[in-house]
Formats: C-alpha cells, structure tokens, sequence
C-alpha cells in the first residue's frame, strides 16, 4: 500500500520558499507515528528542508544528482538516494514496513505519484484559513474521506483525514 502523509491550507498549499507552511506538534506526533516502521519517499528539497534523516524509518530521497549520497553529510544507515520515483519504490519493498510505504513530500512527488494513480490512501491534515503557499498539493477528489478528526492548538484549527480511493 502506498500512502500518502502531508499537511496542507485550504487552498492545497503545501508550502512556501522551500519551507512547511505550519508547524504543529499534534500533526508532527501523527506523523511519527504513521511513519515509524515504514520507508519515507522524499524528494530533495524536502530532504534538505528538513534538514537530517528522521529516525526509525528508512528515508528515501529521489534527487537527479546521484553524487549527493557522496557527501559525508547525507551518510546514515537508514538514508537511501534514488533517481526516480520508480527506483524510490523498488527500494521501498525490500526494506521492513514494506506493507505500507509513505510518499513525504514534497510538491512533484505528490503530484507524480497521484498522476500516476500509485496512491492508496492519504494522511491529510488540513489547516483552516490560507497560508500564501507557491507549492500546492494536487488535486485528491478522487479520494473520500474515510475518517475525520478535529483539532486546534493556540496557533491553528485543523482536521485530521484520512481518505481513500
């Protein structure tokens, strides 16, 4: 199963200058805890934004630039670099938590995926109000949501979904 776990404004913004729209410690505790376990598929930009390799998973970055896993920066026993989608996968499916494989981020890995109906389910949290994003996530009505939780904080009020095909 591939799944999806992003946090968008309700415009679909996804981000701005390379960074997360919103910070919110409930949607980082769900993260982590969908995610533990299981191969996170990244692009680079989100790799670098979030700036080291999160533990207990294996983080798959996809980057057209094969030297990066040179760098001695980007050494960890649980950070792969692929340079496609397609390789991400291949590499996903041989790693533990292969039953569910999570795409992380960012805009064109989720736009790829969903284009290419490779997309099972999606972990949405949705932030009430808009964010002045330049990077949107794509359209998902093709999705119905399957279960829905509310939440706020004193920044943000925000719903938990989740969706499926």
């Amino acid at each position: 199963m591939i799944s999806i776990v992003a946090a968008i404004d309700e415009k679909r913004g996804l981000g701005k200058n390379n960074d997360l729209l919103f910070r919110i410690p409930q949607d980082f505790k769900r993260m982590q805890k969908l995610t533990k376990g299981h191969s996170i598929i990244m692009g680079r930009r989100t790799f670098e934004s979030v700036g080291r390799v999160l533990p207990d998973r294996t983080n798959i970055v996809i980057s057209r630039n094969p030297s990066l896993s040179d760098i001695s920066i980007y050494h960890a026993s649980n950070l792969i670099f692929c340079s496609s989608l397609e390789e991400a996968l291949r590499q996903a499916q041989g790693k533990p938590g292969a039953e569910e494989i999570f795409i992380f981020g960012g805009g064109q890995v989720f736009k790829e995926v969903i284009e290419k109906n490779l997309v099972d389910c999606l972990y949405l949290t949705i932030v009430e109000g808009d964010y002045g994003a330049d990077t949107f996530f794509p359209d998902y009505s093709m999705f119905r949501i399957i279960k829905e939780e509310q939440g706020s904080d004193s920044n943000y009020k925000f719903n938990f979904l989740t969706l499926q095909k």
